[in-house]
């Protein structure tokens, strides 16, 4: 592991801990039930798997030049908002929509797929249902066309 490796690594897991100390932000339900949130092990267990993601995808060659300059903090607060309040969880998304935050990323189909199999496999790790896993994945989907080719 070279020196920039090392350095994103350690931003994860300061970015980590970081945002496990801080509550979620009440807000509506949003497009889920409640059970999704609840399959996913609620704040705690979304914040965890947020985590775990962003640990695959440093370790990922195929993709990890995509987050190197980049606030890990606040990716991994927004990305954790963003699927509490999809998985219908008492979390509100204040990030910017996925146009404005891939613009300019040149993120391919590839790269998109590459981070999905992270996410499959830190949800494997987390021993998340197969049934929750399908249900965030249906979710999380449509966004495809806003952030590939941007």
């Amino acid at each position: 592991m070279n020196k920039l490796q090392k350095s994103f690594f350690n931003l994860v897991g300061l970015a980590c801990m970081s945002v496990l100390s801080v509550a979620a932000v009440p807000g509506p339900l949003a497009h889920a039930s409640d059970s999704l949130y609840d399959a996913l092990g609620g704040t705690t267990g979304i914040e965890k798997l947020v985590e775990e993601l962003l640990f695959n995808v440093a370790e990922d060659r195929r993709i990890r030049h995509h987050f190197m300059d980049i606030d890990v903090v606040r990716l991994h607060e927004k990305l954790s908002e963003q699927i509490c309040e999809l998985a219908g969880g008492p979390c509100t998304y204040t990030g910017d929509d996925m146009v404005k935050s891939h613009t300019g990323m040149d993120v391919t189909r590839s790269d998109f797929n590459a981070l999905v199999e992270g996410l499959q496999l830190a949800m494997d790790d987390l021993n998340i249902s197969i049934s929750a896993q399908n249900r965030l994945l249906a979710l999380l989907a449509p966004m495809h066309d806003e952030i590939v080719g941007r």
